[in-house]
């Protein structure tokens, strides 16, 4: 009769008192050891339509997506994100009258992060405005050119971000990351003119 793998994986092995049937314990052996691999897929969607029926996925497969470069679990019960790929910093276009590095703080940049297996944007860098109106609007959209639908938030994202107290009476603004992948600052006005922004460390979930 078949023995299973030195490993305690419950992976089938042909014995030599099996009967002689080639393409099953091919296939056997194929059916115990794939399952344990990190099986590539192009989405989740194509996972899904894949990993069904006597395919369905079993606890402890992993799976890694290519569109968004992740490594997936499934824990028994849903798949969580255990890892991201290789997520490079990506400048962000800015808005006219805004420039980079404000404060010496660097560019502004995005890039995708997991944490505990919810996927989030993280910022670095600042942005500097060396000019105001004369009375300023309560609010600012900092980008030109909205964020990749992949980092944009499912619901509006509000958080606190600093700036400098010089022209200004106020050390800190809202940031709101919104749904439609702009970054809009609120709380500029007659005596709120800051000369840079800063996002640095910033994180928000998707």
């Amino acid at each position: 009769m078949p023995t299973t793998d030195l490993y305690g994986q419950g992976i089938p092995l042909a014995a030599l008192t099996d009967g002689p049937d080639i393409p099953k314990a091919i296939a056997d052996l194929a059916g115990g050891v794939i399952p344990k691999l990190a099986l590539p897929y192009a989405s989740a969607s194509v996972r899904g339509a894949t990993l069904i029926g006597d395919r369905a996925p079993r606890a402890g497969m992993i799976t890694w997506l290519q569109d968004v470069k992740r490594l997936d679990l499934y824990d028994g019960g849903q798949w969580v994100a255990i890892s991201t790929g290789v997520s490079l910093w990506t400048t962000i276009s800015l808005a006219s009258g805004f420039a980079h590095n404000g404060n010496n703080n660097g560019t502004l940049q995005y890039r995708l992060l997991n944490i505990s297996g919810e996927d989030s944007i993280q910022f670095r860098g600042a942005v500097a405005r060396a000019s105001w109106p004369t009375t300023p609007e309560g609010n600012y959209v900092l980008n030109s050119t909205a964020l990749p639908a992949a980092v944009r938030p499912q619901t509006l994202r509000t958080v606190t971000v600093p700036c400098s107290d010089a022209s200004s009476d106020r050390i800190a603004l809202k940031l709101d990351v919104q749904t439609n992948g702009f970054l809009n600052v609120f709380g500029t006005g007659a005596k709120v003119k800051p000369p840079w922004i800063s996002l640095n460390g910033t994180i928000v979930s998707l």
